[in-house]
């Protein structure tokens, strides 16, 4: 996942168009010529990183054939965009879900959605291989997992320590760990 051009504040309210033609060297008008409402900036915004973590999940598919080391990288996506000082994106829009609009909550809900359906295909190719063990539909462990990594990531930053997260993220998946 690259890091993303524009450092967005945790509110769809907290920027304007002149902070980002600033930090962006274009003029308002430009910008708004592309995208004339806040709605569809913050919408643009949300599927530009939807597909960049997206890609990271075909990587890691392509690469690593254990659900363990899939899951293992998975979280380490997350941890690396703290190192980098940054938060998920769509985390951190999921806090003002409910004042964000309609195109951007789809678009926060369509990463999520997409993250829990590749969740569960590897949960559930693991639990096949005898290599990973849960309780329960592996959608509902997928939901646990990711709420549980978003929840990792927000509190590791507040401590600004990364290695939070890491020991969180290793508890949870030698917990998923069937040897």
């Amino acid at each position: 996942m690259g890091p993303a051009r524009i450092s967005l504040p945790t509110s769809i309210n907290g920027f304007s168009y002149a902070d980002i033609s600033k930090e962006l060297g274009i003029t308002k008008a430009s910008l708004h010529y592309h995208f004339p409402a806040k709605a569809e900036l913050g919408r643009s915004l949300i599927e530009r990183y939807c597909n960049a973590f997206r890609g990271a999940l075909l990587e890691i598919e392509s690469t690593d054939r254990d659900p363990r080391k899939k899951l293992r990288r998975y979280a380490g996506l997350y941890a690396e965009v703290l190192r980098r000082d940054r938060m998920c994106l769509c985390g951190m829009l999921a806090a003002d879900y409910s004042v964000l609009p309609r195109p951007m909550q789809d678009a926060v809900r369509a990463f999520f959605d997409a993250n829990e359906t590749w969740l569960s295909s590897v949960l559930e190719e693991g639990r096949k291989r005898k290599v990973l063990r849960f309780r329960g539909p592996p959608r509902e462990e997928a939901r646990l997992l990711l709420g549980a990594l978003e929840g990792a990531m927000l509190v590791a930053r507040s401590y600004g320590d990364v290695s939070r997260f890491s020991s969180s993220a290793d508890r949870l998946l030698q917990d998923l760990s069937a040897s």
